[in-house]
């Protein structure tokens, strides 16, 4: 539920954005890829949210994040401006990130090793339900004529609030049954799991800072053709990211994180040389249903991770995912202004590193066998 709603509120965000910065503020691939780094800012900054857990649970964080999103997403329509949509950003992008924190802390606490990935990919399916919904709902407002940003942007504002509201009032307490350790923590043998996130972050803001900006700026789509393409992208994600889940436990971390980097490899090299918007809007979709494959990452950790741990790793890996985060965007977003296909070859070759990356997930994951090259030295202890 908890889910739901803080996709709800960005996806309605994230699927304005693209026109509503070309159309009013006149944005560039600079200005894009700079309000894109701006966002991931307290990405950067969320191995911040341990210290909040010395004064609150995760739960509650979880619900003041949420009303923290809600405002930056009712602001967003007011400030058409640079300046504006930079503060906006960075306001929503808070409630996001720390949301999402405490959401990936709570899933490896609660979640069962052996059902996680099948559990996850439950969450991640409510997730694509409500965008979904964002989606839907913008294309029939625009349809109807329904245009207003301001108006649109309150209107999801006021949704996400409510239904806040109501899960604070409709749900009991929720721990973890082990105490976490409330304090930065970094740890040698987990330097695979904060590769691959590193390698993650920039390959995700491949997807959402350009992918929706080059079917906007290169082939001219407007919101009802970029509400009815994530609306598809959406409603496939609902359907598969349950059964994406269920693939990784089936074929495990290793084979998983393999067909990800696979995948997104064919993605970007079609980005980089297509001239055709249906193409480009297929690789959307296909880049969309796939991103669920990430679930892998957080169950290798899962299974070779110290139970105290989880809360102050999912604070420091979001933190090493933004490293990457913050700095291709604006990078990237410079190097579109001389060709935009240099930024997706780039990303093709982003995921050839995680792809190589990928052999040295062991096969069965585990304290003692975090990496094939600490298993052929030390075997994992039985659990």
């Amino acid at each position: 539920t908890l889910a739901f709603v803080n996709w709800l509120g960005f996806a309605g965000w994230g699927a304005l954005l693209h026109n509503f910065t070309v159309e009013k503020v006149g944005f560039n691939w600079a200005e894009a890829g700079l309000t894109q780094s701006v966002r991931e800012i307290p990405g950067f900054l969320a191995f911040t949210a341990i210290y909040w857990l010395l004064w609150f649970r995760e739960q509650t964080i979880a619900y003041a994040s949420m009303l923290v999103l809600a405002l930056g997403v009712a602001l967003t329509g007011y400030f058409p401006s640079l300046t504006g949509v930079l503060v906006t950003t960075f306001i929503m992008s808070v409630g996001f990130h720390y949301f999402e924190t405490m959401n990936t802390s709570l899933q490896l606490q609660l979640l069962p090793k052996a059902d996680a990935p099948r559990l996850m990919g439950r969450i991640t399916a409510a997730g694509a339900t409500a965008q979904f919904v964002a989606y839907g709902g913008l294309a029939i407002a625009w349809w109807m004529g329904w245009r207003d940003y301001v108006w649109l942007y309150g209107t999801l504002a006021v949704l996400c609030t409510l239904f806040t509201l109501l899960a604070i009032f409709r749900f009991g307490r929720y721990e973890g049954s082990v105490p976490q350790r409330k304090s930065f923590i970094l740890r040698k043998r987990y330097w695979l799991y904060y590769v691959l996130t590193f390698m993650s972050g920039g390959r995700r803001q491949l997807f959402f800072a350009f992918g929706g900006f080059l079917l906007v700026k290169k082939f001219n789509f407007s919101v009802t053709d970029m509400s009815m393409l994530l609306l598809v992208t959406s409603s496939m994600s609902a359907i598969f990211a349950p059964r994406l889940g269920a693939l990784i436990a089936s074929i495990g971390e290793r084979k998983t994180i393999m067909i990800e980097n696979v995948v997104l490899l064919a993605v970007f090299i079609g980005y980089a040389v297509t001239s055709s918007g249906k193409v480009a809007a297929a690789l959307f979709i296909i880049d969309g249903i796939f991103f669920t494959l990430v679930l892998a990452q957080k169950t290798y950790f899962q299974k070779i991770g110290d139970p105290a741990d989880m809360a102050a790793t999912a604070s420091v890996a979001f933190t090493i995912n933004h490293i990457a985060a913050v700095v291709v965007p604006v990078l990237f977003g410079t190097l579109g202004l001389i060709n935009p296909s240099i930024i997706f070859w780039l990303g093709a070759g982003i995921a050839t590193v995680s792809l190589t990356l990928s052999f040295l997930v062991p096969l069965a994951p585990a304290p003692g066998n975090e990496t094939v090259l600490r298993g052929a030295a030390a075997p994992a202890p039985a659990e």
